[in-house]
């Protein structure tokens, strides 16, 4: 099938989607190598996205609605690979994903939605692979920092130690912007669909929800505060640790478990040593089960979405957005006791700025250089589909690093 196009952002008019598009602008122009072109339902807002942002008139403008169907088919069709920031994937993504798996479209999204994807992987991975479709989920800062931290962790481990890291400690260290507006709908989204399926509520607490066929050893009790030995620090839960592991878990499958059927992956925030770090630590899980219990309750979602969610088109300002980064140490362990740490880093901050980055260079990379030996077609993570191919693509474009910190081979 011709292709008029490399990359389509559809969404392009929400305030994640602008970003994106502003990206790609500044990453490859219009009329240049890449050929790319913006989508969403009004082509008055389009038009306003592309002027405001600066972008030539010869930027194409395409017009689809996420409900219909037969115009979605139509603007896959013209493309190798589609962005979407359309958002919660599980009221509006469905139409989408299923047009680009039958078409043989390649397709990124932003989901940080596990029970949505669990739900979707079965039910496209025939017509992915059937089309040559690759599908990834979850590629802005859900999940790709964390999925992509592990896998360059384990690429140095064999590398250095001539050993898989049976252990493998994500700590989040440092966070200085929030997470996106879409995050959290996506979040309220899914306790909604909770209170109306509530085997959904299993789903999400299930590491090995997005391997079918494969359970793995019993993984870590991550809500609560506790001591970390490889880390040498007190801990608490990251809010976003029950997306991350899922992904890290699926990309281990997908990989063949080349770490070893008895990995076990953590996901934490780091919060320090002594009686302050302990306490911080347990403030952490205090903080996160009076969340819970009040996002469960109903007219709470309610009042979030009327005066703490972001409006249609709102964010942080640019300088909210260039002030912000963050830091996550990878600690692992190999069976016979060796350790071996990296972190990552994010130069600005991670639901607006660095997301929009990372998704950006993630359609690139399926567009020009995805990771030799992949199959052409099916449902997949960053970290599978792309692996150490786009880390050098965020490491040269997107301000996101990744590097060892302690090599023992050194010692």
């Amino acid at each position: 099938m011709d292709r008029t196009f490399d990359i389509i952002v559809f969404g392009a008019t929400g305030f994640t989607g602008r970003l994106v598009v502003d990206y790609l602008n500044n990453a490859c122009g219009v009329g240049r190598d890449v050929a790319w072109a913006i989508a969403g339902r009004s082509l008055d807002k389009l038009t306003r996205v592309r002027d405001t942002l600066g972008i030539p008139t010869t930027l194409p403008l395409l017009v689809a609605d996420a409900v219909d169907a037969s115009a979605l088919a139509r603007l896959v069709a013209r493309t190798r690979v589609v962005i979407t920031t359309v958002g919660p994937y599980q009221l509006h993504g469905e139409p989408l994903l299923e047009a680009c798996a039958q078409a043989g479209t390649d397709y990124v999204d932003l989901c940080g939605e596990p029970g949505w994807m669990a739900r979707m992987i079965p039910r496209m991975q025939g017509l992915a692979t059937a089309s040559g479709a690759r599908i990834v989920f979850s590629c802005g800062f859900d999940s790709i920092p964390f999925d992509l931290g592990v896998v360059y962790l384990q690429h140095e481990a064999m590398q250095r130690l001539g050993a898989p890291l049976e252990r493998v400690h994500g700590r989040v260290k440092e966070m200085k912007g929030g997470f996106s507006g879409g995050t959290a709908a996506s979040l309220l989204a899914t306790l909604e669909s909770i209170g109306r399926d509530p085997t959904l509520a299993r789903t999400l607490a299930d590491p090995f929800a997005l391997t079918p066929g494969f359970r793995g050893p019993k993984q870590p009790d991550d809500d609560s505060a506790a001591w970390d030995d490889l880390a040498q620090s007190w801990t608490g839960p990251f809010v976003m640790a029950p997306i991350n592991t899922k992904n890290v878990h699926r990309t281990h499958a997908l990989l063949g478990h080349p770490w070893g059927a008895d990995f076990v992956y953590s996901e934490r925030m780091l919060a320090g040593e002594g009686p302050d770090g302990e306490k911080r630590a347990r403030a952490l899980a205090r903080s996160a089960r009076w969340q819970n219990a009040l996002l469960a309750f109903g007219p709470t979602r309610a009042l979030i979405r009327r005066f703490v969610l972001p409006k249609p088109g709102e964010g942080p300002t640019r300088e909210q957005r260039e002030t912000g980064r963050y830091e996550v140490l990878f600690i692992g362990r190999t069976a016979d006791g060796r350790t071996l740490r990296a972190s990552v880093t994010g130069d600005r901050d991670p639901g607006y700025g660095s997301t929009s980055k990372i998704i950006g260079e993630a359609a690139l990379c399926l567009a020009r250089d995805a990771a030799p030996g992949v199959p052409p077609g099916g449902v997949w993570t960053p970290g599978a589909a792309m692996g150490l191919t786009l880390l050098g693509r965020l490491q040269a474009n997107a301000g996101v690093a990744f590097r060892i910190i302690e090599d023992p081979t050194q010692r």
